[in-house]
C-alpha cells in the first residue's frame, strides 16, 4: 500500500469520529433545550410544505389546552401513558401477532414513541427508524418528563392535511382556541389520529363519526383516575 494510502485512511476516520462526536454533543444539546423551547420546524413539517400541503401550526403551552382535549388524547391513543416508560410492550407484542397473521399491520406506538418520531425523526418503517425511535423514546422519557411529552404531543402531531398541534386544529375546525374545546370537540380532534389525511374532521368522515364516539366513551371511564388528572390540571 502507498504511503499517501495509508496516511489518508487514519485522517478520514479522525474527521469522522469528530463529526460523530460533534453530532452526539449535538443532539444531547437540542434533546435537553426542547424540554424548554419548542422545535423551529420538523421533518414532518417540512416535507409538508413540500408536497404542497402548507403548514398551519401554531405553539401553544399545556395550561392554554382544554383538560378534555389532554384526556382525549390519552383516551384515543395511549391509556397506559401516565403509567409505562416510554413502550407498551404488551400491545407491542399483540400488534406484532397480528401483524404476522395479516396484512393490514396495526401499530402500537405510544405517545411517547410518536413524540420521539415526529420531533426527531422521519415517517416510515425501516428498522433503522425504529431503533432511532426507541434511543429518542427512552431519552425524553427520562429528561423532558411526562407532562413536557403531552405537551410536545399536543403541539407537533398532525391533525389534519398541513394542521399541526391543537391549537391550529382547534382554530381551523372550531373557530376557536384550543382552551375553549368542548368534550365532544376534543375527541373528534383525537378520533382523526393516526391519519388525519384520510380520517378527516372536516368534512367529517365515517372513522371519525363512530370513533369519536367510543373517545368519548374511555374519557368518561379515564377521568377519574388519579394519574390521569395530574396530567390533564
Amino acid at each position: 500500500m502507498p504511503l499517501k494510502t495509508k496516511g489518508l485512511i487514519p485522517r478520514i476516520w479522525r474527521v469522522v469520529k469528530r463529526v460523530l462526536i460533534f453530532l452526539f454533543i449535538f443532539h444531547l444539546f437540542y434533546i435537553f433545550i426542547l424540554k424548554w423551547i419548542n422545535p423551529p420546524i420538523t421533518l414532518t413539517q417540512i416535507s409538508s410544505v413540500i408536497h404542497g400541503r402548507g403548514l398551519k401550526r401554531d405553539y401553544v403551552s399545556l395550561k392554554n389546552v382544554s383538560p378534555y382535549a389532554k384526556l382525549a388524547v390519552i383516551s384515543s391513543e395511549d391509556q397506559l401513558f401516565p403509567d409505562h416508560d416510554g413502550f407498551d410492550f404488551k400491545s407491542i407484542e399483540k400488534a406484532m401477532k397480528h401483524n404476522q397473521k395479516s396484512k393490514s399491520l396495526h401499530g402500537a406506538s405510544t405517545i411517547s414513541q410518536q413524540v420521539a418520531k415526529n420531533v426527531f425523526l422521519w415517517q416510515g418503517r425501516s428498522w433503522f427508524r425504529k431503533a432511532l425511535e426507541t434511543y429518542f423514546t427512552f431519552m425524553i422519557e427520562r429528561i423532558w418528563g411526562k407532562k413536557r411529552i403531552l405537551e410536545m404531543y399536543l403541539n407537533v402531531s398532525e391533525m389534519g392535511t398541513g394542521v399541526f398541534g391543537i391549537e391550529a386544529a382547534s382554530k381551523y375546525y372550531f373557530n376557536k382556541p384550543a382552551k375553549s374545546l368542548t368534550r365532544s370537540e376534543a375527541a373528534m380532534i383525537a378520533s382523526c389520529l393516526p391519519n388525519p389525511k384520510i380520517y378527516t374532521i372536516k368534512p367529517v368522515s365515517r372513522h371519525v363519526a363512530s370513533r369519536s364516539i367510543w373517545v368519548l366513551i374511555q374519557m368518561k371511564r379515564l377521568q377519574d383516575d388519579e394519574d390521569v388528572q395530574k396530567l390533564i390540571q
